[in-house]
């Protein structure tokens, strides 16, 4: 069998074509994937060919925020069957290393990500109209929230993930740094997790109106003068129990610490170079600078809050776009002063 995919060759050389479906085994399933969200990851492989040392250096399929329809099931397969609507998770842990024995799959040492180049062969993505999975990637999703919002589940687990990181936030103040997708959708999950505020800061006013349909309390915007140097954040030692860091600007670290109280949190999600780090401000406050890396039993949890509608997603969505057109949808992408989450249909 075959089927139709979005193939990267190089740097702006997406094409569509026809690339193998493997055949099922005993625990995997036959998925018709009906819509994938365009990652921050699959944007650097567009544009620039990779990030980092990470580079493509063979064609890959992109995408790994995914989800689609059951189409068959193998042998095995007991958790869904034909017909179910599910979300289908990137993340394919070895089970085996001393990392997933000790539940810690997401540092695993012989990780298959949907979508990467970081290994030889590249893992190739879920962009495709149909694809075989493991049975514990799928996570059934009901009939009510559409495909498309279920397809924000990896993107979630990420944000769950990282407030999970920062310990309760019940009652407390919390800081989100970025209202990118991610920040957006650490902003629902801070709500959920019972923050009694979350303030969200950007550069751009359309981004913050998203941040406040996502729950966001109030909302700065640090183009503008005094942004978080406001005397209400600074006072008294800092304002904030936490602070979820989503922008990878090295400069805004500097711009966190003076607002976070003593012994808060920083937990960092953004991801960037080398970047200097005003250590005795960390010291002095004794800040628990923590990082935060993807996610595992989150994606489960995702999927049930989508599913239930205790997070709505739906505001992050700003385009959709058949997968036919996905050179366009991928340049709509890159615009993010206009777009934050634009999705293929397949």
């Amino acid at each position: 069998m075959e089927s139709l995919a979005c193939v990267l060759h190089s740097e702006k050389d997406l094409r569509i074509e026809s690339v193998p479906v493997a055949d099922m085994g005993d625990d995997q399933v036959l998925v018709r994937i009906g819509a994938g969200g365009i990652c921050g990851s699959d944007l650097h492989y567009y544009l620039d060919g990779g990030f980092g040392v990470v580079r493509v250096k063979q064609p890959i399929v992109l995408g790994h925020e995914v989800a689609g329809t059951v189409e068959a099931v193998g042998a095995k397969v007991t958790k869904v069957k034909p017909g179910d609507r599910i979300a289908l998770n990137p993340s394919r842990p070895c089970g085996h290393c001393k990392f997933c024995q000790a539940g810690e799959q997401q540092h695993c040492l012989d990780m298959w990500f949907y979508g990467s180049a970081m290994r030889i062969p590249h893992s190739q993505g879920a962009f495709r109209e149909r694809i075989v999975a493991h049975e514990f990637q799928c996570e059934p999703v009901g009939d009510t929230v559409s495909l498309g919002e279920a397809a924000c589940c990896e993107p979630l687990s990420v944000a769950l993930h990282a407030v999970r990181q920062a310990g309760s936030l019940t009652g407390k103040r919390v800081l989100v740094t970025g209202s990118g997708p991610i920040g957006a959708l650490v902003i629902a999950a801070a709500r959920y997790a019972g923050a009694l505020e979350v303030v969200a800061t950007d550069l751009h006013d359309a981004a913050l109106k998203k941040a406040t349909a996502m729950g966001a309390t109030r909302t700065v915007n640090v183009s503008q003068a005094p942004g978080l140097a406001a005397e209400e954040f600074t006072a008294d030692k800092g304002y904030f129990d936490v602070a979820i860091e989503c922008t990878g600007a090295g400069v805004v670290i500097k711009d966190v610490l003076p607002v976070l109280r003593p012994r808060g949190t920083l937990v960092q999600v953004g991801v960037t170079g080398e970047v200097p780090i005003p250590i005795n401000a960390l010291v002095g406050k004794e800040i628990c600078f923590q990082g935060a890396f993807r996610f595992h039993t989150e994606y489960a949890l995702a999927a049930r809050l989508i599913k239930e509608g205790r997070i709505d997603v739906k505001p992050i969505i700003t385009a959709t776009v058949p997968f036919e057109r996905a050179v366009e949808a991928f340049e709509m992408a890159s615009d993010r002063k206009a777009h934050m989450k634009v999705q293929l249909t397949f």
